[in-house]
């Protein structure tokens, strides 16, 4: 009896755990599995039928001319003097030179309709110094186009085709919502063959690739390639969440590493170029850097956080609400600026005359400012307007050692053997350690130290100086601020290793 009721309860629990894993797997299938086999297509035929007509392909045609004839005589091939095929390749590139060394070039990309009535989307660079541009549709329908705005600094071209009717188009998707392994779908021009679809993931996002101020490119392995450029990269919805912009390829093809400029990023420059045929972005007036941990110790800062602001522009917006040099903005517009690149970008998008409260770290605590914003374009012209040289003003010459460099006192002679602008003060690095904190930070010969521990410096002997004070104090850095070649940046040093 006993072990029959054993046997019966073992019969049971077996009985019971079965029903358990039934149940469990009935809940991954309805939970987990059905999830992944909508994240999982078995297929994309339907969706690239669906989005292909609004792709299309751009041919591009400008005249290319050249100041003589000599880099033709440089593409000869390296051929023994006196063998027969020098004169006849000489011959062959004679009868075959444009007249006046003109030439006729040809480039190729992608594009899309994003209006019924013929607005297309591509990449500046595709059209860059275009005399004629034709768009191709799928149908092979050739169309001219014309551009309505471009902008170089994120790459976008907005251009206008008129059609006999309404014209197939594709929606902009958010691309905040897109996450790293979502599925995504390519389609465009590689290399000159029509309309190609490859499919793939987000790889990832936010990628600086140092193409221009405003990077947050979305990596995708989807193959991209030459002629891609352009094109659109879509969500499963068919909605384009980026715009195919460039490649990392040691041999021209694709290696599974391509970059799309978010549609978020893009949709304000369209909407921009489409109205007023060029961008207003909003302009803040000062030039910034990283915060990296030294300079974040040597100002009492927790984190390295934020951008810190190395010159004020004269009359700007910053200078008129009261934001200094050695500020690091932390806020703009309740919008954390975690990092130094992110500001860029957040200031171009808000509205030009818009007021903004800007939160700087300044002298151990926050401190808040309200800046009405200007327009970065009509900045920019005339801050290249009013560029001046000055002359040279005399100084006398002394030198001394710090944190590894050789430092000098102002001189014409100096100023001249460097280059330096007149207007530019402070004391001059002559020769840097090639061990040093200093080297490694950057600084080279011919770099004017402008400001040490948030002093103007004029000799030598002030940057010593500053030196001593700051470890007395039991500073771990140094806090200097350096021109080069009228570019100037916040470098910290680490005191305990020079």
């Amino acid at each position: 009896m006993i072990s029959s009721s054993v046997s019966i309860g073992r019969a049971t629990s077996r009985g019971l755990a079965v029903w358990i894993v039934l149940v469990f797997a009935a809940m991954l299938t309805a939970n987990g599995q059905s999830a992944h086999a909508r994240g999982t297509p078995d297929g994309f035929a339907d969706l690239a039928e669906r989005l292909l007509p609004a792709v299309v392909n751009i041919s591009t045609t400008s005249i290319r001319k050249s100041a003589d004839n000599r880099g033709q005589r440089r593409r000869m091939p390296n051929l023994p003097p006196g063998s027969p095929f020098e004169e006849f390749f000489k011959d062959f590139m004679e009868r075959n030179r444009p007249p006046g060394g003109a030439r006729r070039a040809t480039s190729l990309g992608s594009g899309f309709i994003i209006d019924k009535s013929g607005i297309v989307i591509t990449n500046n660079h595709v059209i860059a110094n275009a005399q004629k541009i034709k768009v191709i549709l799928k149908d092979g329908t050739r169309l001219d186009a014309k551009v309505i705005g471009r902008d170089a600094k994120t790459d976008l071209a907005v251009l206008k085709v008129n059609a006999k009717g309404d014209l197939p188009t594709v929606p902009f998707g958010n691309s905040d919502n897109a996450r790293v392994g979502d599925w995504v779908v390519a389609i465009g021009n590689p290399f000159g063959l029509g309309g190609s679809v490859t499919a793939g993931i987000i790889s990832a996002r936010h990628r600086d690739i140092n193409a221009g101020p405003y990077d947050d490119f979305i990596q995708t392995d989807a193959s991209i390639n030459r002629g891609n450029s352009g094109g659109p990269l879509f969500n499963m919805k068919g909605e384009v969440v980026g715009i195919n912009t460039a490649i990392i390829s040691p041999r021209g093809g694709s290696v599974g590493i391509g970059f799309a400029i978010p549609a978020n990023l893009a949709q304000p420059v369209i909407a921009q170029l489409r109205e007023f045929g060029r961008t207003k972005r909003g302009w803040l007036g000062v030039r910034i850097q990283t915060v990296d941990p030294e300079i974040a110790e040597s100002v009492g800062l927790k984190t390295a956080s934020g951008a810190l602001v190395v010159n004020v522009t004269k009359g700007g917006p910053a200078e008129k609400a009261g934001i200094q040099a050695r500020d690091i903005i932390l806020k703009f517009n309740n919008r954390a600026v975690t990092a130094m690149r992110k500001l860029p970008r957040i200031v171009a998008d808000t509205k030009v005359g818009a007021d903004a409260e800007v939160v700087v770290w300044r002298n151990g605590k926050e401190m808040t400012f309200t800046v009405r914003l200007g327009e970065l374009e009509k900045a920019e012209k005339a801050i290249r307007a009013s560029v001046k040289r000055d002359r040279p003003s005399p100084m006398t010459s002394s030198t001394a050692n710090a944190l590894g460099l050789t430092l000098s006192k102002l001189t014409p002679a100096l100023r001249q053997q460097y280059r330096l602008k007149g207007d530019v003060e402070g004391v001059l690095v002559t020769k840097v350690e090639g061990t040093s904190i200093a080297f490694a930070k950057g600084i080279r010969p011919g770099d004017v130290v402008v400001e040490a521990g948030q002093d103007k410096v004029a000799n030598p002997s002030d940057v010593l100086e500053k030196v001593e004070n700051a470890r007395k104090a039991g500073r771990k850095s140094l806090l200097l601020l350096v021109n080069r070649k009228g570019e100037p940046r916040f470098v910290a040093l680490r005191l305990d290793k020079s």
